[in-house]
């Protein structure tokens, strides 16, 4: 973004950073990416390059094969604050037989309680309350994740991360499996969220028109590289 002041400084920063599980054969290497408080990336690319692994780097559950992650102005392995970074999977990582309030107070415990104190604040519940709302589940607060459909799951693992109220949040295809009507409700939550609390987002997103309609920027994994979008025949080449 060029409109961003030389004094902010990036919530993420890649430098020199190489990502995968073989040492020799790394997925992606990424000479230098940066993204910075209240901005949205996108990243679209074939199944299989490495959009996942890059999230899971960030997101420190994966270490890099080498290089500098830095994020939230700690450099791994340095741990992050409790709370921090909000991060929703592709397979959601929600607990199916626990309500979705339990789950949903999983993110605001995260992201409002101290670790050593056992009961909920009252702002981890207003959280959660808000978040369960803003993703229209109130029906469905004390209903078990095993009864849900996808769709509802999906929206679940969103309100969990909104409860938390990260500074940043990681996002695999987190509107997938959702019509058009609630995929619209859902997104305008979380950009809500994000811009009034100035956090960032990095989303694998499959469909590039929709990832152009709401991203600050878009970036395509392809040939072991990170890649600014440029035309619509890139679009045409990304096939998930």
């Amino acid at each position: 973004m060029s409109d961003i002041p030389s004094s902010v400084k990036p919530i993420v920063r890649l430098k020199d950073v190489s990502i995968g599980y073989e040492l020799a054969n790394p997925l992606v290497t990424i000479p230098d990416l940066q993204i910075y408080p209240g901005e949205i990336v996108a990243i679209a690319g074939p199944s299989g390059v490495g959009k996942t692994t890059l999230l899971r780097t960030i997101s420190g559950l994966l270490q890099p094969i080498s290089g500098e992650v830095e994020v939230c102005e700690k450099i791994f392995p340095s741990k992050l604050n409790r709370g921090e970074l909000g991060y929703i999977p592709q397979k959601l990582g929600l607990i199916r037989h626990a309500s979705v309030w339990h789950n949903v107070m999983l993110g605001a415990n995260a992201g409002h309680k101290s670790a050593w104190n056992i009961f909920p604040s009252s702002e981890a519940r207003a959280s959660a309350m808000s978040s369960i709302s803003v993703m229209g589940l109130e029906q469905k607060t004390n209903e078990p994740i095993r009864r849900l459909s996808g769709g509802q799951q999906r929206r679940v693992a969103t309100a969990r991360t909104l409860a938390q109220c990260p500074k940043i949040i990681m996002a695999d295809e987190f509107l997938s499996e959702l019509d058009e009507e609630t995929m619209k409700m859902v997104l305008s939550a979380t950009i809500d969220y994000m811009r009034k609390n100035n956090s960032s987002m990095l989303v694998v997103e499959h469909d590039i028109t929709r990832a152009k309609s709401f991203a600050d920027r878009l970036l395509v994994i392809d040939d072991g590289r990170v890649n600014p979008f440029i035309t619509e025949t890139t679009a045409m080449e990304v096939k998930v």
